[in-house]
């Protein structure tokens, strides 16, 4: 059984800002840093075995403040990156009602609102491949996945979790799963609200 901790990265300016980032490389700004250090000390007992991250410079900057402070590797891995959200990268959600009003009732109704990024589906699909990929090579171990509200939904719903249900991630937030037989279960947030789900 493999436990694995999703963090997702510490805040950037678009975040501050509520600017949609997707792809779009944005470093963390003063807070993130301060979040990414609280989150690397309150890991100091966790018995990590191993730091994996998304190759976008927020979530690898999270990564590495808190690989100094656990005297970790950091291993970077692309699937690991939030989804592409194509034409509405650097937008805030007002904008994109006003420019892409079709698309915004499609992202209200679950969907993908974009038509230029990546949908959801090929987003779950290679988070799912990187965590699982994960686990098989620390098949008794523990891991830190920093990554993003999109990944950690993906995996969230892979559990059996339900779009409904689904709380988003903030900032340095962590999410524990397990994974065991090629099933993952949802097992804490420290958002709170999510219960332990099993893969269907």
């Amino acid at each position: 059984m493999t436990t694995l901790l999703l963090a997702r990265h510490g805040q950037t300016d678009w975040n501050l800002e509520r600017r949609w980032q997707g792809h779009a490389d944005r470093p963390l700004n003063l807070l993130g840093r301060e979040q990414a250090a609280a989150l690397g000390a309150s890991l100091t007992a966790a018995g990590l075995g191993a730091i994996h991250t998304s190759d976008l410079l927020r979530a690898r900057q999270t990564a590495e403040i808190v690989a100094e402070l656990l005297h970790l590797p950091v291993e970077i891995d692309a699937r690991l990156r939030e989804v592409d959200v194509g034409e509405w990268s650097g937008l805030t959600t007002p904008e994109i009602e006003r420019l892409y009003p079709a698309g915004n009732d499609r992202r209200l109704a679950g969907g993908t609102g974009w038509d230029r990024g990546e949908s959801y589906e090929a987003l779950g699909a290679r988070v799912v491949e990187a965590l699982m990929a994960i686990s098989a090579a620390r098949p008794d171990g523990k891991a830190l996945v920093v990554t993003h509200g999109g990944p950690i939904r993906a995996a969230w719903l892979e559990t059996g979790g339900s779009l409904a249900a689904w709380n988003g991630s903030g900032n340095c937030d962590v999410d524990e799963i397990r994974v065991e037989d090629g099933r993952m279960r949802w097992i804490h947030s420290s958002r709170g609200g999510l219960h332990e789900q099993v893969q269907g």
